[in-house]
């Protein structure tokens, strides 16, 4: 790693924020409130398709005549007043030497772009000059960049879940991390404006967990050492790859990564292996599907014995599928769903 002492910075503090569901309206409203030439640079994870663009939000953004937006791109150095957007499909990140960096590592929680490898590299390149702001949003991806940045002296903000369009992600932050402030985005901007020109005190070292996983995010790692470091392995698989997963050994709750560089909390594993388990079903559904209407015309073509032993595969196969399709549209309740046939 670089040796930060030897780094002159040229900015006093550095915003990052994430956002997920409802963050576009979200977004627009925050920066409204903001200062004409902000401070500070701000940069942005809003979770967004990979065939997404992010132009329509920077378009409303820049139609507010606050700040310069733009899309985020490798060796771009940040300046004051101006706005970093993280690209579709890719993570945006803060090299040590104050500028950017675009890559387009494993997802961590479900997610490319993610939250937590925006923070947690702030984080290790501003120590406590690092404000971090969590918005609207499902599960919980930023918590544990929230984590990464309270750890390293930085301030946490969170959007007052109450007035959140999805309040999960300003929830669970609050729930597992010691929050600095949990306010509406409309007193965001005063906030912003008092913590950026207070004076920060000494920085603390960067603990050696958070330098590690910034590492293997940054350089796109496949390293068994690192991982190791970091916990220890679990029985469970990682559903982005298939690989052995390790439980994170810090932190209020359990998170887990793989060798390959995918991250989960224990939500966002859940999730993921929610939609692999759904998927695996319905290709299981059409092929017993398959398998019963090929038995059926087995069945229709042959005659005496061959027939009938066909016909009654068909019958196994049809309970299968039904079986099936009941665990597919049950709800969690132990009730079902009307599904046409």
């Amino acid at each position: 790693m670089t040796d930060l002492k030897k780094i002159k910075s040229k900015l006093s503090k550095i915003v990052v924020v994430g956002t997920s569901a409802g963050g576009l309206k979200a977004l627009v409203k925050l920066i409204s409130l903001l200062q004409k030439d902000f401070p500070a640079p701000i940069l942005i994870v809003q979770h967004i398709s990979p065939d997404a663009t992010g132009s329509v939000l920077l378009d409303k953004l820049n139609k507010l005549n606050k700040l310069i937006c733009l899309h985020a791109e490798t060796g771009t150095e940040l300046k004051n007043g101006h706005l970093y957007l993280a690209p579709s499909d890719h993570h945006l990140m803060v090299a040590e030497d104050e500028t950017i960096l675009i890559t387009k590592g494993a997802q961590e929680n479900r997610s490319r772009p993610g939250i937590d490898p925006l923070f947690r590299s702030a984080a290790v390149a501003f120590g406590n000059r690092v404000i971090g702001i969590i918005l609207t949003g499902y599960l919980d991806d930023g918590t544990a960049g929230l984590a990464a940045i309270k750890r390293c002296g930085g301030i946490c903000i969170v959007q007052d879940p109450a007035e959140a369009e999805y309040p999960d992600m300003p929830r669970n932050a609050l729930n597992q991390v010691k929050i600095d402030f949990c306010i509406p985005i409309a007193e965001m901007s005063g906030l912003l404006d008092r913590l950026i020109s207070t004076k920060t005190g000494k920085r603390k070292a960067i603990p050696k967990d958070i330098l590690i996983e910034s590492e293997i995010a940054m350089r796109v790692l496949s390293d068994l050492d690192s991982v190791n470091a970091l916990g220890q392995q679990v029985p469970f698989n990682c559903p982005g790859c298939g690989g052995v997963l390790w439980e994170m050994a810090k932190g209020s709750t359990s998170r887990y990564r793989c060798h390959t560089g995918h991250a989960y909390t224990t939500s966002s594993l859940l999730a993921d292996q929610t939609m692999k388990i759904e998927e695996t079903m319905w290709i299981a559904l059409r092929m017993f599907e398959e398998r019963k209407n090929l038995l059926t015309t087995m069945g229709r073509e042959s005659r005496g014995a061959s027939s009938q032993a066909a016909l009654q595969r068909a019958e196994i196969s049809q309970v299968h599928i039904d079986r099936i399709r009941a665990i597919l549209l049950a709800d969690g309740k132990g009730t079902t769903h009307d599904m046409p046939q």
